[in-house]
């Protein structure tokens, strides 16, 4: 086999490290020596090793193994398929082999055998070849551009996603909630299980525990089978609750309570389930707002919104819209068998001054029309068509109602200030998310 890259070995014995720092020398690339395991996940999180070797105790006075099986634990919760060599005395052969039926790959006894060792490091790292590929993080595929709000989100949400705290993401349709989920699930340390969505808009109220929670068989009408619901499907993994301010007042209250129990009961029985998930939900409406109007619980929101990420708009970080537009045109050239194109710069021009009030999912669709209908090398800005909503004259003077008004005001104020909405919830007095609403209500 070729030669391992890492190897990392913890004891606290500093003769030890040096002794095996000079027998190791030919065998692995690098050596990675810690004297103390407090380090240890930091350094999981930097370094990608091959094979682990760990001592079993660290503690003077102290040489029960109990922190080797913990560290043992540790590394196979960070790293499954990591393989782990316990280090041991002969005293401790008992406790090594309980560290084997704990996950552990092999033992080595102290003093050690340099031919057995060596030929026991390298059989691990054979061993967990296959394995090892199963723990590699599926590439990203959120797009974060150049600008300042993105460059803030990205930073966050790279300190928060190792972490298992519940996160709200809000913003406007069209952002890339979902795919911001998906960001963060890939970059936790649940990567190796799934990530399970749900559209809370299209979950009727009468299946709503049974497809959260699971059934019972025979617990309604077409119960034929039991069947476990999302939250048992999301188990070790993640739940994506997206438009979760679509959830009905009345069964908000079950939510928080599996929320609470971290445990789900099926319909159809009394026992509760255990579940271990990171919760993320998405949502376009201001949920701090319902809460006021009753339409959204206090306690639900607290337990669901440890962290707040927004999104901001395509039109609010207009430096990204070339670049964005460019990864369309790229993918659908291929998709649609059209070869290299590039976009000219009148209509790099005409995307950039569209308010692109649907988002990047707007200038997805935009781009693949473009793409289907060009001809030749470019695409040009006459493959861009963006009707214009707009009253005449007449219709202004046809106003007979408030909401006529309203509407006039908003329209008015987002082509005055270019479809910067932050100016234009600013110029007429109300909050952005409160904007957002009346242009959904408007079907601005």
């Amino acid at each position: 086999m070729a030669k391992p890259k890492t190897i990392l070995i913890i004891d606290d014995n500093r003769g030890v490290l040096s002794a095996l720092k000079l027998l190791l020398k030919g065998v692995f690339e690098q050596i990675i020596a810690l004297p103390s395991p407090v380090t240890l996940p930091s350094v999981l999180r930097s370094e990608n090793p091959d094979v682990v070797l760990l001592d079993m105790n660290f503690t003077d006075a102290l040489n029960s193994g109990n922190e080797g099986l913990y560290w043992l634990h540790e590394i196979k919760r960070m790293h499954p398929a990591l393989p782990v060599v316990l280090f041991t005395a002969y005293a401790d052969i008992d406790l090594a082999v309980r560290g084997i039926k704990e996950g552990a790959t092999d033992f080595v006894v102290k003093p050690w055998d340099n031919a057995k060792l060596i030929e026991t490091l390298k059989k691990a790292c054979e061993a967990s070849k296959g394995r090892k590929k199963k723990e590699e993080r599926t590439p990203s595929a959120m797009y974060w551009g150049a600008s300042a709000p993105m460059r803030d989100l990205r930073a966050m949400v790279e300190k928060i996603a190792v972490t298992d705290a519940n996160v709200l993401i809000t913003g406007e349709n069209g952002t890339g909630k979902e795919m911001l989920a998906r960001e963060i699930h890939t970059l936790s340390r649940r990567f190796r299980r799934d990530m399970v969505t749900v559209d809370m808009g299209a979950v009727t109220e009468t299946l709503f525990e049974s497809e959260l929670f699971g059934h019972k068989k025979g617990a309604f009408t077409d119960a034929h089978a039991d069947r476990p619901g999302k939250f048992e499907a999301a188990n070790g993994g993640t739940i994506f609750l997206d438009e979760i301010g679509n959830l009905p007042y009345h069964l908000q209250s079950k939510l928080l309570t599996v929320l609470q129990s971290r445990s789900v009961v099926r319909v159809g029985s009394n026992d509760p389930i255990p579940v271990d998930v990171r919760l993320v939900c998405a949502t376009n409406a201001n949920l701090d707002e319902w809460v006021v109007q009753g339409k959204f619980r206090e306690d639900l929101l607290y337990r669901i919104n440890t962290i707040h990420l927004e999104i901001p708009p395509l039109r609010e970080r207009k430096e990204d819209i070339i670049p964005l537009a460019e990864l369309f045109v790229e993918r659908f050239a291929k998709q649609y068998d059209k070869g290299p194109l590039t976009l000219s710069e009148a209509a790099q021009q005409k995307l950039k001054e569209h308010p692109w009030y649907g988002n990047i999912r707007e200038l997805e669709h935009a781009i693949e029309k473009a793409v289907i209908i060009s001809e030749g090398g470019v695409i040009h800005d006459s493959s861009f068509h963006f009707p214009k909503k707009s009253l005449s004259p007449a219709q202004e003077s046809a106003m007979e109602t408030l909401e006529d008004m309203e509407l006039v005001m908003i329209r008015k104020a987002i082509d005055k200030h270019d479809g910067n909405l932050s100016a234009v919830a600013a110029q007429l007095g109300i909050t952005r998310q409160t904007l957002y609403n009346k242009m959904k209500k408007y079907g601005l």
